[in-house]
């Protein structure tokens, strides 16, 4: 039993997981890690395929103050590139080198929509506001990885002259939190404009969020060898001082009063506390309440019902294409990393209406028809295109470049379309039509120049992750989300109804990418401490 003790269990190793395991490590504590895949990263990780390397999840990471200092805080030297971003729209296309360029962004706009010059205004003041105050934001290092006892000069001459333009800002960014769609929706009368600065993002995105985009940017890093190698580098960082790590496991029961968790029916690890990051369905549906106060269980049961009846946000479509052509033909087009819409007209009411037309109507639809509004979805897409080997010239065959092509798609399309029995026709088909898509449009020689391609759904994120819905950013977005959503309130939520049990990640605090997801795995790690602590005394 000594032996399956632990003063604490992360059960997760995405980006909040091996945040907060690597962290307990380093102050001593006995830590296990429990992951249900074979390597750690959840999302951000690499495989290679005949030779071309690709990132399965996220395709680049924006710092944002967090995720160098992260690094360097815990003495792991990563080799990176930078990872400079492109934004096309029909054969329009600038490089986003710096946040200077938002003024070629407006031109684009409005040469694309004359009719529309003080609306296209009105769209690029508001970027220009939501960046101004991302730059106060993080106008410093994090505090989360500095030793403020030990850096004075930092706690005196940067964080504390900072604080009150941090309090400030956070104070207008709440006025920005609204979904993107209501906050600019009213402003701007042209669909067709409002949808190609919109699509990038997913359905009821806080505005700040997207708006503060054209911020992050330029401050996109690759690491050399891909994504995954960030992931490798803190689970070995986390092995070095002492961590343990389960892989190819999944927690099935939690007992809170015992403190105690199953990963099958004869293995059982103890701990005084728990960190959980991965789904919440998982933890909330597998939870032992035997013996617990009337009160905590109450409480949990009303908690319980709110996550188990939310939906995650939506998932993505991805295409991973080997293609025989050099990768210089690429660079001429774009950066490595690139958002590209091949129609300026916009998705529109294909994402809208249609959609929800298509999935209240689908038993009464044939193939054909369903497969007619996937070719406009398609068609009338933006695509994030990421081209690894123009980060890291290792990343592919010689003479031969890995293309990775997503798109934003809903979960329960293809969980239908499984359930029905033709999941792998339409994969097949939806493949078809982005290739169709960036053959007419930016790359007319590629069709031609693919040797081999496969694809990631919706169903395949999910089954990886076990993502609620696939969602690769915790919740949908909405009134009733089960999360904390605001950044004012962003150290309440880790905590769970009982008090030896937090969360961290994307299920916790909403938007989540990277950054976020470390930095509630940082705020969970101190909880989870502060709990040992007082256990103990």
């Amino acid at each position: 039993m000594d032996e399956n003790r632990y003063q604490c269990i992360v059960v997760g190793g995405g980006a909040a997981g091996l945040t907060a395991a690597v962290y307990l490590a380093r102050e001593g504590y006995k830590t296990l890690l429990i992951e249900k895949n074979d390597k750690p990263g959840g999302l951000i990780s690499t495989f290679e395929h005949n030779g071309f390397y690709f990132d399965a999840g996220i395709r680049g990471f924006e710092d944002a103050g967090v995720i160098l200092p992260m690094l360097a805080d815990l003495g792991i030297q990563l080799d990176i590139a930078k990872s400079p971003v492109s934004i096309g729209i029909e054969n329009e296309i600038i490089n986003v080198d710096t946040t200077e360029q938002i003024k070629e962004y407006q031109a684009i706009l409005e040469k694309l929509y004359p009719e529309s010059r003080e609306e296209v205004r009105v769209i690029i003041s508001e970027i220009k506001k939501a960046v101004t105050y991302l730059q106060a934001l993080y106008g410093v290092m994090n505090p989360m990885f500095k030793d403020l006892k030990k850096d004075l000069p930092y706690l005196f001459k940067e964080l504390i002259p900072w604080l009150p333009k941090y309090f400030k800002t956070i104070s207008k960014i709440k006025k920005m939190n609204s979904p993107f769609e209501s906050y600019l929706g009213d402003r701007i009368t042209n669909r067709s404009l409002f949808d190609i600065v919109f699509q990038h993002f997913f359905k009821q995105t806080p505005a700040f969020f997207a708006l503060s985009y054209f911020y992050l940017y330029p401050d996109y890093f690759y690491p050399i060898g891909g994504m995954g190698r960030w992931a490798d580098a803190v689970a070995n960082k986390f092995i070095e001082l002492g961590g343990t790590v389960e892989y190819n496991v999944v927690a099935q029961r939690v007992n809170v009063l015992e403190g105690y968790l199953d990963v099958d029916s004869e293995k059982r690890f103890y701990f005084d506390s728990l960190i959980w990051a991965a789904d919440l369905k998982s933890l909330y549906s597998n939870v032992t309440l035997s013996g617990l106060p009337d009160r905590v269980e109450k409480v949990f049961e009303q908690k319980k019902s709110q996550i188990l009846n939310a939906r995650g946000g939506e998932s993505v479509f991805s295409v991973f294409m080997e293609v025989d052509e050099d990768p210089e033909t690429f660079r001429n087009i774009s950066n490595s990393h690139f958002f590209y819409t091949p129609s300026k007209i916009g998705l529109g009411d294909t994402n809208r209406k249609e959609m929800e037309a298509l999935l209240a109507n689908w038993s009464n639809l044939s193939k054909t028809e369903i497969l007619d509004w996937v070719n406009r979805f398609v068609s009338l897409n933006t695509f994030e295109i990421s081209i690894p080997v123009l980060k890291d010239a290792n990343l592919a065959p010689e003479g031969k470049t890995g293309l990775i092509v997503s798109f934003l798609f809903d979960y329960e399309i293809f969980n239908r379309v499984h359930s029905d029995g033709w999941y792998n026709e339409f994969k097949v088909a939806v493949e078809n039509r982005v290739v169709e898509v960036l053959s007419k449009s930016i790359y007319p020689f590629l069709k031609e120049k693919i040797t081999h391609r496969f694809s990631f759904s919706p169903i395949s994120i999910h089954n990886r992750t076990l993502s609620t819905d696939g969602a690769i950013t915790g919740w949908a977005f909405g009134k009733h989300m089960p999360s904390v959503n605001a950044m004012h309130k962003m150290n309440k939520a880790v905590f769970t109804p009982f008090p030896n049990v937090f969360i961290a990640g994307q299920w916790s605090f909403s938007p989540s990418g990277v950054p976020m997801s470390i930095l509630t795995g940082r705020l969970a790690t101190n909880q989870a401490i502060s709990f040992i602590k007082k256990k103990n005394v």
